[in-house]
């Protein structure tokens, strides 16, 4: 038998767009036929977008997206494109019905005290009744008993070929962690999938199915497949591409054959997903694979049986500086653009946060796009206001000035505020002028906060610094933010441009400048240690002993442990912004609000 070619299509899908999804295929199925494809494989979920989360438990999304999808199938068919073998997902739906009550001779209904069969809810067959949408929906998310076997949403890939849908497989493994719930909101599979492709047997699970041992993959070997394809949504996080390329390597020795690993790419609210899309071989050898970050057709070759793999093109891997930088910037303009946003607004204080954010506004959505504020008070120092002209003018951005003296007197008129209630104040007075900046202009304003802010709440709430609706550095320890504006500035003079981040807003001192001499140092151990302290108690769960027998000195542990258990209250009001670490604050973290749990 010949070779096969298989076309990996690293798409970008917005959630729940099923028609702009549906194009999405279209164009990228064309593109493959015109590359000779005989496959092509689309990630997980990519006729809805993912996660689609609690829309997969209404029966109207899910009817719209199976109405979607056979039109899809016809569309294919009638472009021309009937011949080639579409793999692509979808949501699905496990129909259930609950059994009627058996009937009396005199056509009375029973209680069904005495027969077990009666109770609850059961597949579809005679004497049965399809479940109302409305108690469908309502046992789901109750997860009460007799939703368990009910007809609840399934996470498919599906076979177009011919003008129809011909294969519908639905995914085994659901994930229940981190970031993610399938298993309260869908139906697992039970069966394994294997495709007939140009006389070749193609075997097909999705993304968590490689990741747990067992299931569909365990069976594969036996169905003798000439490779498997995994369509997949997984989320980027930092180190993370080499667990899955050596997940893969496993899987391909388990089941014989070469794996095509198929990812989406692009922001969908706090996700991220990257791409990287590749294919190893059956000894775990890199045969092909596609950049990061980007849309791609990564096509590739199945040799013909009993020929040697023969390797495709293969993308240089990313520096883990340039990795995390571009997810954000992904992030950030997947979440621009996917909610009808043209612009962002900020506030530019000429310090390293706002200076970072700004830069990857940027490159996200370009310079002139970006609204860049500064709100001078009495204690701004000169060379930060010249810091926040200089950076505004290397990003070409629209720079404003707009003094927040008059309003801050304002208030103090009426409220006559001292100590912290005043720094508190000034803050505050720049987060409604940047909110009325974008309700007067239609910007989305943007939070610049990094992570060790949030994590200690260091931080005045509803402030320039937490105002907004997308925080892009969320999940960037202050550490990490130094090193990835170096990195940024790094790769500008390696192409010979100039640096977006001015030097000096990179080394000075870091202050929130709402007092006199005031530097960060005066609230917070210096950041490196800060931030080492917070790896291990936010990312890795040690407690005060294990802090302690690390060597780190008790009233530094104390003190951290106090400010962030302390500070959930800001973290749960705080704008979404992009996972890059294996633990993100929100869906990462969940803690109580209300909470007298203190380390011992």
């Amino acid at each position: 038998m010949g070779l096969v070619r298989i076309a990996a299509a690293q798409v970008d899908a917005c959630v729940g767009d099923l028609e702009g999804n549906a194009r999405v295929v279209l164009e990228w199925t064309r593109r493959a036929a015109d590359a000779g494809a005989d496959l092509v494989v689309f990630p997980e979920m990519t006729l809805t977008g993912y996660p689609i989360e609690d829309l997969a438990l209404r029966a109207s999304f899910r009817r719209a997206a199976q109405s979607t999808l056979e039109k899809l199938a016809v569309d294919l068919d009638a472009a021309g494109l009937g011949e080639v073998a579409v793999l692509v997902g979808c949501v699905g739906e496990r129909a259930a019905h609950r059994r009627r009550q058996p009937e009396t001779a005199d056509g009375a209904a029973t209680d069904g005290a005495d027969d077990a069969a009666t109770d609850g809810v059961v597949e579809g067959g005679a004497g049965s009744e399809r479940l109302p949408d409305a108690e469908l929906v309502g046992d789901v998310v109750a997860g009460r008993p007799e939703a368990r076997d009910a007809a609840r949403p399934t996470n498919e890939a599906v076979l177009l070929r011919g003008g129809r849908v011909e294969t519908r497989y639905a995914k085994h493994h659901l994930p229940n962690y981190g970031v993610f719930d399938e298993f309260r909101i869908f139906a697992p599979g039970d069966e394994i999938c294997v495709l007939d492709v140009a006389g070749r047997r193609v075997g097909v699970v999705i993304c968590e199915d490689i990741w747990q041992d067992g299931g569909p993959v365990s069976l594969m070997d036996e169905n003798e497949v000439a490779c498997l394809v995994v369509l997949n949504g997984s989320p980027f996080e930092e180190g993370k591409g080499h667990v899955r390329a050596q997940l893969a390597a496993r899987r391909a020795a388990e089941v014989d054959a070469p794996v095509v690993y198929v990812n989406l790419v692009g922001g969908q609210d706090d996700l991220v997903f990257d791409g990287g899309s590749f294919v190893v071989d059956r000894d775990g050898t890199l045969l092909a694979s596609a950049p990061q970050f980007v849309e791609h057709l990564l096509v590739w070759d199945l040799a013909a049986q009993g020929e040697p793999q023969r390797p495709g093109p293969r993308a240089a891997p990313l520096h883990p500086d340039e990795e995390t930088y571009r997810a954000i910037v992904t992030g950030l303009a997947g979440y621009v653009r996917k909610n009808g946003f043209t612009s962002v607004t900020l506030g530019l204080s000429g310090g390293i946060d706002s200076a970072l954010t700004a830069a990857i506004a940027a490159d996200a959505i370009g310079g002139e796009h970006v609204v860049g504020v500064s709100m001078p008070s009495r204690y701004s120092s000169e060379h930060s206001k010249d810091d926040a002209a200089d950076l505004a003018a290397r990003l070409g951005a629209d720079y404003r000035v707009q003094p927040i003296g008059a309003v801050v007197e304002a208030f103090q008129g009426e409220l006559a505020l001292d100590g912290v209630a005043e720094e508190n104040l000034q803050a505050r007075v720049r987060g409604v002028i940047l909110m009325g900046i974008s309700n007067r202009e239609g910007h989305l304003v943007i939070a610049p906060g990094n992570k060790s802010e949030l994590a200690t709440g260091y931080a005045t709430i509803y402030d320039a610094g937490s105002i907004g609706g997308f925080a892009p550095l969320k999940d960037v320890d202050k550490s990490r933010v130094w090193a990835l504006a170096r990195w940024r500035n790094d790769h500008a003079r390696d192409r010979g441009e100039i640096p977006p981040i001015p030097e000096s807003s990179i080394t000075k001192p870091p202050s929130a400048e709402l007092r006199p001499g005031q530097t960060d140092q005066d609230s917070l151990p210096p950041y490196a240690l800060l931030d080492e302290v917070l790896d291990s108690y936010v990312e890795h769960a040690e407690g005060r002993a294990e802090l302690l027998a690390r060597g780190f000195a008790p009233e530094v542990v104390d003190r951290v442990l106090q400010l962030v258990d302390r500070a959930e209250w800001k973290r749960r009001q705080y704008p979404l912004g992009p996972k890059v670490t294996a633990l993100a604050f929100g869906r990462d973290r969940r803690l109580p609000v209300t909470s007298r749990w203190r380390e011992p």
